[in-house]
């Protein structure tokens, strides 16, 4: 048996903000790839937009599966979410520019999958568990996928795994008469220095997931409403792309990861304001608010 609390009814459906927040993502993580068109990596922070994106619609999502309880299933889903988004979006960075897409496909699977196994083979029995954990799946993995591509500057698997690149030099042969040596040079790639060899990546993963868990945690309770808790998500969404634009200083040029800080510092100072806006309004609401009396209850 499951109990379910009623979620806030917004102005906007579901539907409508899954594809706000996919469209926005993909076009986002994709708008990164201005980096290689134009020879500068200004554009990186097009992929923090995008994963802001998708925790903004993730939140929603994640209100409505875990309104069936007491909100205590709020973390276990977000992680949930980013360790399946973890691996689609890994695995999905080997396909080249198709990699957003096929990032947001195998989330889909892996996702659905999950969602699958909890509900029907450890008997969860929460009706949206599959579609919710199938889509929350693909907003763990489009939120690293941004995230990852506003740090290096990239959405492929070779930035994300590759650092720089080092020159070892070995003797070819014996010297030549006259003492002349030749040598061969080989470049080899350094692994450690990358976003995932260096466990940026794992960073990214926590930024992401509390991100994401954060905002229905936070505003829970009867007057949790669907615009507070939306623009919560985008305020918390701008805080994480605000420290992901520090940790890019490590593998972006000086220009590129401080354009990143000012607008990740611009969009939280903004979202901010609205948020606290909104919580008065909601608090000024229930300023008279009486106890809920028990039915039949006298003592």
């Amino acid at each position: 048996m499951t109990a379910k609390m009623e979620a806030s009814a917004g102005a906007i459906s579901e539907n409508t903000l899954m594809i706000y927040g996919i469209v926005v993502a993909l076009v986002g993580t994709y708008l990164t790839y201005l980096n290689v068109v134009t020879g500068m990596a200004v554009f990186s922070f097009f992929g923090g937009i995008g994963a802001i994106a998708a925790i903004w619609w993730g939140s929603d999502t994640i209100k409505h599966l875990c309104s069936y309880g007491l909100g205590t299933g709020v973390p276990s889903a977000g992680m949930v979410a980013f360790g399946a988004g973890a691996i689609a979006m890994i695995a999905g960075t080997k396909f080249g520019m198709a990699s957003p897409i096929v990032t947001l496909i195998l989330a889909a699977i892996i996702g659905a999958v999950i969602g699958y196994i909890a509900n029907n083979v450890i008997n969860m029995n929460i009706p949206v568990m599959i579609f919710s954990l199938m889509k929350l799946s693909i907003v763990g993995a489009l939120t690293m996928l941004g995230f990852a591509a506003m740090c290096t500057g990239t959405f492929m698997f070779n930035g994300l795994v590759i650092g720089g690149m080092t020159l070892s030099m070995e003797p070819a042969g014996e010297a030549a008469a006259g003492g002349a040596q030749t040598f061969m040079v080989t470049v080899l790639p350094e692994f450690a220095g990358s976003l995932i060899g260096g466990s940026a990546l794992a960073v990214i993963f926590f930024l992401g997931a509390m991100a994401l868990q954060h905002p229905f945690n936070a505003c829970l309770g009867p007057n949790e409403s669907q615009d507070r808790t939306l623009m919560l998500a985008i305020e918390v969404g701008f805080l994480s792309m605000f420290v992901v634009a520090v940790m890019s200083y490590a593998f972006l040029d000086m220009m590129a990861a401080t354009v990143g800080l000012i607008i990740s510092l611009i969009g939280w100072f903004y979202s901010y304001k609205q948020y606290i806006a909104l919580s008065k309004r909601d608090a000024y609401a229930w300023l008279d608010a009486k106890p809920i009396i028990e039915v039949g209850g006298h003592e």
